[in-house]
């Protein structure tokens, strides 16, 4: 059985099974190249634009030079949080420092989201996927045994064929699953890193613009 019978071949539920485990399949793979070019970036763009921001001679002209290196927008929120809200409203009541801590939370937010995207799906297809498969077996298989026992006498050349094709969906679940799960882990670690980067530079810009706070 090649891919294209695998789509084709069967009735409803089997065909909505295998392109389904399709969908997911093309859905993550889309998603795991598409992450890795985007934390590929942002790891290296962190590193440069926080680097150029404590490199800037004044305030005035570091945002300047961290747009440079931010091509994905993750420092920026941090430093447009700095500045002061609008007087006369709650958010620009309190202590300088509160407001920082405010303000600097909601752009950590900001940031993380857009490292984040792209997780929950590979999390859904890797723990998925394999049940989707196991479906597309169990009914295989039933219609295998139902199709064969009202042939009459049964043999085991008569079963093994049938049964077998049923049990490839059970296969193309866990490819599907496996290279999901696997990026997901691996994802994840690389999202760590960049946030606890994001982290400390937030920490440092409150401690820069509150120092007494």
């Amino acid at each position: 059985m090649n891919a294209f019978d695998l789509l084709t071949a069967g009735d409803a539920i089997h065909r909505l099974v295998a392109w389904l485990l399709l969908s997911m399949s093309v859905a993550s793979w889309v998603v795991i190249l598409y992450k890795l070019w985007v934390l590929r970036r942002a790891g290296r763009d962190v590193l440069r634009g926080t680097a150029a921001f404590w490199q800037a001679p004044a305030l005035d002209g570091a945002a300047e030079r961290v747009a440079a290196f931010d091509r994905g927008g993750l420092l920026r929120p941090l430093l447009a949080a700095t500045q002061a809200p609008a007087a006369g409203t709650l958010a620009g009541s309190g202590p300088r420092g509160q407001q920082l801590t405010r303000l600097l939370r909601g752009a950590l937010h900001q940031s993380t989201q857009r490292l984040q995207f792209g997780q929950v799906l590979l999390a859904t297809v890797g723990s998925t996927a394999p049940f989707v498969g196991l479906l597309g077996t169990v009914w295989g298989i039933y219609h295998a045994l139902t199709s064969i026992s009202s042939a009459g006498q049964i043999t085991i050349s008569q079963v093994a064929g049938p049964v077998g094709e049923a049990l490839v969906m059970t296969a193309a679940g866990l490819a599907v699953a496996i290279p999901a799960v696997l990026a997901y882990n691996w994802f994840g670690r690389s999202i760590a890193r960049i946030e606890a980067e994001l982290e400390g530079f937030a920490f440092d810009l409150r401690d820069l613009m509150a120092p007494d706070a």
